[in-house]
């Protein structure tokens, strides 16, 4: 038992954070998120979900995930290893490799478990990882759990990656590991030049696809469609819980990988299987994906127009190159006021500061969804200019 005292530290390191303006407020989503929801009582336009074609609330996967229920239940009583294996779940995995164009495809818990435990098993002692210094925290920590060494390029610099290459040849296995799309400034991983370093250097080729699975490529089977890489890229790891609008991680590659990742990954062997409602709105999503580009069409439409009206006006938005809009405004404090003002002008779009983003790149992050008719932008814009202005931010 801790004794009195003994957790003071936790309210006093909370309180330095919210002094630096660093902490993390959570609202309260009273409704389905949809591009107008009800957020702590208030009605606002959605400009901060991974919700990226409104696919949450699609008929099709709403029914598909109700039969679900009323044929299997609500759980599968077991992890995957031992009672837990579902058809549905094998049903999915088929439908992912089929849609990836790959071999096979193993769905986890989690895009977050899909690489704290595949990665620690892809690479061990003696081998080396070599990771995008700007890598999602998933991806840090799945190579944390490494006993490989470590090695970071600088971002999306192909040559510092090829330095790095060349000066690791002695080891066993490189792994080189990168998001897809970069989740807090939006630009794209050059992932066919990463594909022919790997290929000149004998190294693997690990995507974290978070980001682009549902928004880049043909019927949005992301970055190598996006490349027509297809079939190049040793692990492709996704999830459903963004443009899908549902939850789980996968990964996709050869059938080699599958069974090796369902033998060797200790977050997939050791957490319960999908509930059947969730492997059946995953399938269900895919095959909307398939029937109807309407959705991607209007994201990107949607994307274009917003971006172009973001800079016009005089914001930063950095590189990005996707639906994921940052408005750059420096300052940890200015970013978490235009955030509160711009919620009181019923637009629900969240900051991003240190430690996420480097201390003086704070920004409140957008992101786009198929579902936001052109009035919505409209007035989340016209909130942005007169914020903005207020601030001296343009």
């Amino acid at each position: 038992m801790l004794m009195a005292g003994q957790t003071d530290f936790l309210k006093t390191e909370y309180d330095e954070l919210v002094a630096k303006s660093i902490n993390w407020k959570l609202r309260s989503l009273q409704s389905a998120s949809t591009p107008h929801c009800i957020v702590d009582g208030k009605e606002v336009i959605m400009l901060c979900s991974n919700n990226y074609l409104n696919l949450s609330n699609h008929p099709k996967m709403k029914r598909a995930a109700i039969e679900a229920i009323r044929k299997y239940g609500v759980g599968s009583g077991s992890v995957r290893a031992i009672a837990g294996n579902m058809e549905i779940h094998e049903r999915l995995e088929k439908k992912i490799a089929d849609y990836k164009h790959t071999q096979g495809a193993l769905i986890y818990q989690t895009g977050f478990a899909a690489n704290a435990g595949l990665i620690p098993a892809l690479a061990g002692q003696g081998d080396v990882v070599i990771s995008d210094e700007l890598n999602h925290g998933s991806i840090i920590d799945g190579v944390r759990l490494c006993k490989a060494e470590r090695k970071v390029y600088k971002h999306n610099d192909m040559g510092d990656l090829e330095r790095v290459l060349k000066e690791s040849a002695s080891f066993r296995r490189r792994l080189i590991i990168t998001d897809g799309v970069f989740s807090m400034d939006g630009d794209i991983a050059k992932m066919d030049e990463i594909v022919k370093l790997a290929e000149a250097n004998g190294a693997m080729t690990y995507v974290d696809d978070a980001h682009g699975e549902g928004v880049l490529g043909e019927q949005g089977r992301g970055i190598g469609s996006h490349y027509k890489i297809e079939g190049k890229i040793d692990v492709e790891m996704g999830t459903f819980s963004k443009a899908f609008g549902v939850v789980g991680g996968y990964v996709a590659g050869t059938n080699d990988l599958r069974n090796f990742a369902f033998n060797k990954s200790r977050t997939w062997l050791l957490s319960g299987s999908h509930p059947p409602a969730i492997a059946a709105a995953s399938i269900a999503a895919i095959e909307v994906m398939e029937n109807e580009p309407r959705h991607l069409k209007k994201l990107w439409g949607n994307t274009k127009y917003f971006k172009k009206r973001l800079q016009k006006m005089g914001f930063d938005t950095g590189v990005s190159q996707t639906p994921i809009t940052p408005v750059i405004v420096k300052e940890s404090e200015k970013a978490k006021r235009m955030s509160e003002m711009l919620f009181e002008e019923g637009v629900f779009a969240l900051p991003i500061v240190f430690p996420m983003v480097a201390a003086d790149k704070a920004r409140i992050r957008t992101m786009m969804n198929s579902g936001l008719k052109k009035e919505d932008l409209e007035k989340a814009l016209s909130a942005f200019e007169g914020i903005g202005k207020k601030l001296g931010v343009i």
